[in-house]
């Protein structure tokens, strides 16, 4: 995927296994082997989630003989932020805003 497409990259990190994956190679690469016992997958269903982060480009993957490793593609984690903060940031703020103006209810 040469272009980032926004909707299949929000797709791809609403599973949790994914955002998990990719809290996990914010920093450091990691091997997939690695992915999948900390995010208690099998291999190939690590894999699978692995090559939907790679095609949403949010990681990316160095071979290093027969291991593959992976890392964030901060750039694109940046695009869906500024994309969600586009569409929810001032929204939000006014839900904040509204919320911290009325009493609470309680029983």
């Amino acid at each position: 995927m040469s272009r980032f497409d926004a909707e299949f990259a929000l797709r791809a990190i609403a599973h949790p296994g994914r955002r998990q994956m990719l809290q996990l190679v914010w920093e450091n690469e990691r091997t997939s082997t690695e992915l999948a016992r900390r995010c208690r997958l099998t291999p190939p269903a690590a894999s699978q989630h692995l090559k939907v982060l790679r095609k949403a480009g949010l990681v990316s993957v160095r071979a290093a003989g027969n291991r593959r490793y992976y890392k964030v593609r901060a750039e694109r984690v940046a695009q869906v932020a500024a994309l969600l903060d586009h569409f929810w940031g001032e929204k939000l703020g006014r839900l904040q805003n509204e919320l911290s103006t009325r009493k609470v209810d309680r029983p």
